[in-house]
């Protein structure tokens, strides 16, 4: 799938297209300025990745997904914030900067030989999600293996299979099961029939690897959910041109092919006997994120963000330009499972354009009322980043609508519950924010019982911070 030449190109900038610039300045943790006042209970660290570098010797990547990884950390104690802005060098990335050149596969920028295209590795840019596990961190991508950083200063600290319990690659979105004490990811593994290696992680610190399940065709799965007994994947009518894609023609996302005529199959996976695989067929349509699912009186219950098809990957791909030919498509849905009939229902719950749906972590896997996400509240953002953060109450479909300031642009929220708290909502949002007016940014710190009350307290960077697409929260030790 080429992307087409859009129909209208600003006559100036949009003020956003700053956030798609090099990471300026980066440095370890340094005090930050807070506006308001930071609650006494956040303690621990927020931790961000995201592409940082958008090129290499002069050349401009095609896609978001080919920039290079980094990471933004604040660290909150005591009412105070520290940040710190660092780079993810991964040898692929170490190794492209040295030649001055694109040499490695990637997402939406063609290698610059045939060699390379046939031959050369795909790169690990380290640059969609963190996760922290085991009094460890990692940055995550999906089409490589975990990079380690360091807790202390965000160095990095190297690949790794984790003892060799996963590979040859580790989704970039582990979702944790809140009853179950345990996390659980996914890798896509392509040859000549195409799987999907599943894994749990222990709170416990062990790794089991559940089994494999296979996929219908070469395509790309970027995420799933897990409820209290089942893993769930919705893969897509996407399928990649495998034959043109080795005779090196183009990157990977020139060579997707969208395909509604072979639907959306279902795939569920019970976690303790994961060979029994359900299987079935529903109709077309495309999700890049889900929020929770949950078990209901024999159904499953799956909130996700629903495309009609796969042209956000075009509006993904023309946001670092300015300009992008298609609005976000996005909305919000609850689907329903009927294992027995083999049926998916789905029920459109918001008219919004939104992305980044999160719940709080104590109800991951069980039913949940609140869902927070990232929106275009203003039509203009429509063709740009989102630029507001929503409350949505799935119970009785109310929406709070939070504007940061104008021409503010945040990134997905994180939800972090009061240590005290006894209600679903009673805990903060944190979000990372570009204030393309002043350039800057700076973390959000929210009530979730009342987020249209505006920020609690801001804690700013004295710098900007590309838009990042995933974060964690590292509790203090």
């Amino acid at each position: 799938m080429t992307s087409a030449v859009p129909t209208h190109v600003p006559a100036t900038p949009p003020s956003w297209l700053k956030a798609y610039r090099d990471l300026p300045h980066a440095h370890g943790y340094q005090p930050m300025r807070v506006e308001g006042r930071l609650p006494q209970e956040l303690k621990g660290t927020l931790v961000r990745v995201g592409p940082v570098t958008f090129g290499v010797g002069g050349q401009r990547y095609g896609h978001w997904f080919d920039g290079n990884g980094g990471v933004l950390a604040v660290r909150f104690d005591g009412g105070k914030a520290q940040g710190a802005a660092r780079p993810i060098d991964t040898p692929s990335i170490q190794a492209e900067r040295a030649a001055g050149k694109t040499i490695h596969k990637h997402y939406g920028t063609t290698a610059p030989s045939l060699w390379h295209r046939l031959f050369g590795r795909v790169k690990n840019a380290a640059n969609t999600s963190a996760m922290a596990w085991n009094g460890r961190l990692f940055a995550l991508v999906e089409s490589a293996l975990p990079t380690e950083l360091s807790l202390e200063d965000l160095s990095t600290l190297g690949e790794t299979d984790l003892g060799g319990a996963v590979g040859p690659v580790f989704s970039a979105h582990p979702h944790a099961v809140a009853a179950r004490r345990a996390t659980y990811s996914f890798g896509t593994r392509f040859g000549r029939t195409c799987y999907l290696d599943l894994y749990e992680l222990t709170d416990a610190g062990t790794i089991r690897r559940l089994g494999e399940v296979p996929l219908p065709g070469p395509t790309l799965v970027h995420d799933f959910i897990a409820t209290e007994h089942h893993l769930v994947f919705f893969v897509t009518p996407l399928r990649i041109n495998v034959f043109k894609l080795m005779l090196g023609g183009g990157s990977l996302s020139d060579n997707f092919q969208w395909r509604p005529e072979l639907g959306t199959e279902v795939l569920v996976v019970p976690i303790d006997t994961p060979t029994k695989v359900t299987r079935f067929q529903a109709e077309p349509f495309y999700t890049w994120h889900f929020g929770n699912a949950f078990e209901d009186d024999g159904r499953i219950r799956v909130d996700y963000v629903r495309y009609p098809d796969f042209g956000t990957n075009q509006w993904l791909a023309e946001l670092m330009r300015g300009w992008a030919s298609t609005d976000a498509q996005g909305r919000l849905h609850r689907a329903t499972l009927d294992l027995k009939a083999g049926t998916l229902h789905s029920e459109q719950v918001s008219d919004r354009r939104c992305e980044f749906p999160v719940v709080t972590p104590l109800r991951a896997g069980a039913r949940h009322r609140y869902l927070y996400l990232t929106d275009h509240a203003s039509r203009e953002s429509l063709r740009g980043p989102q630029d507001a953060v929503v409350k949505v109450d799935m119970d009785t479909g109310a929406e709070t609508v939070v504007r940061l300031g104008v021409e503010h642009y945040p990134s997905e929220p994180i939800f972090l519950p009061r240590p005290d708290g006894s209600a679903e909502d009673d805990g903060w949002l944190l979000v990372q924010t570009y204030d393309a007016l002043r350039d800057q940014t700076y973390v959000a710190v929210l009530d979730a019982r009342e987020p249209e009350a505006g920020p609690v307290a801001r804690a700013w960077m004295d710098h900007f911070f590309p838009l990042t697409f995933h974060g964690t929260w590292v509790p203090a030790r």
